[in-house]
């Protein structure tokens, strides 16, 4: 199957997306118009971004001391992205939005991510404005979220720290009032930022006339000293280049320096950089310090960061979902082409016959179906996760808030999971092309370049596992945990009474049983550091059940839509589920053993003995 028919099969076939339209924010839209925004997408990405792909992983961004050079198929992938109108496709009409459901926005960006994922800095730019158009001012939102939609702006997300990495308690950037009249600024209570930001993705580039960051740092108390934890931590707002109120540029530069770029792995198309903030390269009104607009209320500044971070997180997940998917796309097709090697018979194999293609060896078969099994499964996920966004802000009230706490549930599993697999599924696109797969004549190479720095993106595995294990699942009495539950149960029900998926939702519910008992058994004692030891195999397990159970929905629907027919587009998808059910989920015994058991060995071990 192709990107498109996969889509269009998880979109209106699984997620009934065309439902949507009843609703009345999305009651101009049609299957006509979904389809002809996937058709647009479908073709930008073809024509501006594929052919590209490997041009800007060896033409990386460069600073020629006065601003960073990026090859111009990069402008131009842009601009054909901004002239799209998919920045803003699911905003209002109001600020030039097409109120298109978030599910659909989600499926058409599917295909730039596939064709060439770090050509473009669109979807910070997005969560950029997102953020601030629900914790903004007006202003806020008109100045700065606008222009961000239109493509006029940039956006970015500054956390990081060179001496905190994600540990954000130790953030040390500070923000000091900048005048008396600092409250009165129309654009927000005005501050002055010192500090340095590490990592920050599409921190400078002269793709459009103005990048706006969303900057943490803390507003020192009366003595001048920083607030030590979270609860100190402010948002702001950082432009480079200093703007009015009618978002007009002032023609004076904020005092935000480019100090590096950072060479990564992958994603060398997509400019990262360090930012020094407040060193006075570029005095504003001939003084020192980065000139900031506070965002929400002082030290409530993660609260609202936390809006763009999880979707962030979700954008992560699917990016690396099509990486997958690229991967295994090349090495199927290298796979159908490629003659190597004889079948054994009883006598051995038969060199006087002619070869075969590889993808009649059995194990090519089973790299192959895992890679499927992987992606496909992890794309649904994504687009499941993307329909419960539209239920939050569309549904009934007690189904709007079932899926915010299921979305809450399932973010960490929605970035971490396709990070972790997907990436295996380009290990193992690598291995079908065999010693061609390692160089760059072909590009499985890169995906698997790109799609390392997934794992690490947006939060570390870690990180998301002491999310999910420390917080997520206990949140509101396990209230979404329940949730989750329940929906299983529901598919179990009706997979049951399909004899082909009998065996895989008694298996499903087998493991469903298995990671509650481990939850509470890693909480018994009540001592965080215990129950956290093994927080990351008890994400691996809790992953691999959620993705059992979206291949058990996915696959009952195929075969209720196939009515004994055995197209090959149903085959493909019980194979997928009967792959993940009889290779992947028996794994997650070893995973829980240890969460169970909270078991020591890792924390034990003296720091002399590694």
């Amino acid at each position: 199957m192709s990107l498109r028919s996969t889509l269009d099969f998880l979109l209106y076939d699984w997620l009934q997306a065309e439902s949507l339209n009843q609703r009345e924010r999305f009651a101009d839209h049609s299957r006509e118009t979904f389809d002809a925004v996937l058709d647009t997408c479908e073709r930008i990405a073809r024509e501006k971004y594929a052919p590209h792909n490997r041009t800007v992983d060896t033409q990386e961004p460069h600073f020629d001391g006065e601003k960073v050079i990026l090859p111009q198929a990069t402008h131009d992938a842009h601009k054909a992205f901004v002239e799209s109108g998919m920045m803003s496709a699911a905003q209002d009409y109001e600020i030039g939005g097409m109120q298109l459901p978030f599910t659909l926005q989600a499926a058409a960006n599917s295909f730039f991510a596939m064709a060439s994922v770090s050509i473009g800095s669109n979807m910070l730019t997005s969560g950029n404005a997102n953020l601030l158009m629900v914790h903004g001012t007006g202003m806020q939102k008109e100045v700065f979220a606008k222009n961000e939609f239109s493509g006029r702006w940039a956006g970015t997300m500054c956390l990081s720290e060179p001496q905190a990495g994600s540990s954000l308690s130790d953030v040390a950037t500070r923000a000091v009032p900048d005048g008396a009249d600092f409250e009165s600024d129309p654009l927000g209570p005005r501050y002055r930022l010192t500090g340095n930001k590490m990592w920050i993705s599409s921190g400078d580039h002269e793709l459009t006339e103005n990048i706006v960051h969303i900057v943490l740092a803390k507003i020192p108390d009366e003595n001048g000293k920083l607030v030590p934890g979270t609860r100190g931590i402010s948002l702001f707002i950082v432009p480079k280049r200093m703007v009015d109120t009618e978002g007009n540029l002032t023609g004076e530069r904020n005092d935000v320096a480019l100090a590096g770029l950072n060479h990564k792995l992958g994603w060398r198309g997509t400019t990262n950089t360090l930012l020094n903030f407040g060193e006075g390269k570029y005095p504003v009104g001939g003084k020192a310090g980065a000139v900031g607009y506070l965002v929400g209320s002082p030290g409530k500044g993660l609260h609202c960061m936390f809006h763009m971070m999880n979707e962030a997180r979700i954008s992560v997940g699917t990016a690396a979902v099509m990486l997958g998917m690229a991967g295994y796309y090349a090495s199927l097709e290298y796979a159908k082409n490629r003659p190597q090697g004889r079948p054994a018979g009883p006598a051995g194999k038969d060199s006087a016959k002619p070869q075969v293609r590889i993808i009649e060896h059995a194990d090519v078969r089973r790299m192959l179906l895992a890679q499927k099994s992987y992606c496909e499964g992890s794309l649904a996920l994504s687009l499941y996760c993307a329909r419960l966004v539209d239920e939050q802000k569309t549904g009934a009230a007690e189904a709007a808030d079932d899926a915010r706490l299921l979305l809450e549930v399932l973010t960490p599993i929605a970035k971490s999971w396709p990070s972790e697999w997907c990436l295996e599924a380009n290990s193992l696109a690598i291995q079908i092309h065999g010693g061609y797969g390692y160089t760059r004549d072909f590009p499985v190479e890169q995906y698997w370049r790109d799609n390392r720095l997934n794992m690490i993106h947006e939060g570390t595995h870690g990180i998301q596992a002491a999310d999910l294990l420390g917080r997520k699942v206990l949140m509101e009495d396990g209230r979404g945990m329940k949730l989750l539950a329940a929906r299983m149960a529901e598919t179990m029900g009706r997979a049951a009474k399909v004899p082909e998926l009998a065996a895989h939702a008694k298996a499903l519910g087998e493991a469903l049983q298995r990671v509650g008992t481990a939850t509470q058994a890693a909480w018994s004692t009540g001592d965080p550091r215990s129950a956290l030891t093994n927080a990351v195999p008890y994400m691996q397990a809790f992953g691999h059940t959620v993705l059992a159970w979206i291949w058990l929905d996915v696959a009952a629907r195929a075969l209720e839509l196939d009515a004994g027919k055995a197209s090959a587009v149903t085959t493909g998808k019980a194979s997928a589920a009967a792959y993940f059910f009889n290779y992947e989920l028996p794994k997650i015994g070893a995973w829980l053993n240890v969460v169970e058991s909270r078991d020591p060995t890792c924390t034990d071990m003296p720091e002399e003995a590694f």
